[in-house]
């Protein structure tokens, strides 16, 4: 299942210019201690967003295909799509999967050192 979130979020948050994308930060890392520490829903929703993220390349780029399997340029085109279709569930299961990916990449610290903030500190 960590496969399928994982997969999922790479898409969602590429490099872009300057900025590292999430492949840069332990995202295999973050995903299992989010997978131990969290509840069994927010896990749920996590991979619910995931499948529906995957095989919902049938109606943004009209293609019967998993997102994985997509070439870059339409993958690209899906991740934006899909984030922004009139299917609110839809919509609203990858913004779920999005906003752990933005916290696994904002708690990086090369990301924050990019940023110009402070480190998070050890974490006790």
């Amino acid at each position: 299942m960590i496969w399928l979130v994982k997969v999922a979020m790479l898409d969602l948050m590429p490099a872009h210019g300057e900025l590292p994308g999430l492949e840069s930060t332990d995202l295999p890392g973050f995903l299992q201690k989010t997978y131990q520490e969290t509840t069994g829903l927010v896990w749920l929703g996590l991979v619910l967003g995931a499948v529906i993220y995957i095989l919902s390349p049938v109606i943004t780029v009209y293609l019967p295909l998993p997102s994985f399997w997509l070439p870059a340029g339409l993958r690209d085109q899906h991740a934006d799509r899909i984030q922004q279709t009139r299917f609110y569930l839809i919509r609203q299961s990858v913004f779920l999967l999005k906003m752990y990916a933005c916290m696994c990449w904002g708690q990086h610290p090369e990301i924050r050192r990019r940023m110009q903030v402070a480190p998070y500190p050890e974490d006790p």
